[in-house]
């Protein structure tokens, strides 16, 4: 099933597999991840379209490696969701993607751990500014639980 909210002048894309859509994706993702192993230097890759080497297509490696993650998720039969970088969100679809309440990121804007800006008396945050944030809570959190593994072993509690 495939919808669309708007976001400022920006649509996002939206899918939920049914269960047949998630086996299509599931073979899908094991030939282009096949594909993109064996080609691991090209920066361009080419699709042929229907059988027909006259029907190609050449893509950005960095789209097919894209569409492989969406595929991924689509074949555990998750919802995607494609949102622009330069799209701006409202608070509550901020505190969505990041699947925290709205009250929640409201703090970390007030903190400036996330940029935002003020449209009248309403916020709006670059889609951009929100996965940087995301990226280096991740980063902060992978290194906490390599702390503590390290603290378990010294301690002889692993």
């Amino acid at each position: 099933m495939t919808g669309g909210d708007t976001v400022g002048s920006a649509k996002i894309a939206q899918v939920l597999p049914d269960p047949s859509e998630a086996a299509t994706a599931d073979l899908a993702l094991r030939r282009i991840t096949r594909y993109l192993s064996m080609h691991a230097d090209e920066r361009e890759l080419r699709v042929v379209v229907d059988g027909d080497p006259d029907e190609s297509l050449s893509l950005p490696r960095s789209a097919v490696e894209l569409l492989a993650r969406v595929l991924a998720h689509m074949a555990a039969g998750q919802g995607v969701s494609v949102v622009p970088a330069h799209a701006e969100l409202t608070t509550q679809q901020a505190a969505d993607l990041l699947n925290v309440s709205r009250p929640y990121l409201i703090g970390l804007l007030d903190t400036g751990d996330i940029e935002y800006r003020k449209v009248g008396k309403h916020r709006r945050v670059r889609a951009d500014s929100l996965m940087n944030y995301k990226r280096k809570d991740d980063q902060e959190r992978r290194a906490a639980v390599d702390e503590l593994a390290e603290l378990d072993q010294d301690m002889d509690l692993y």
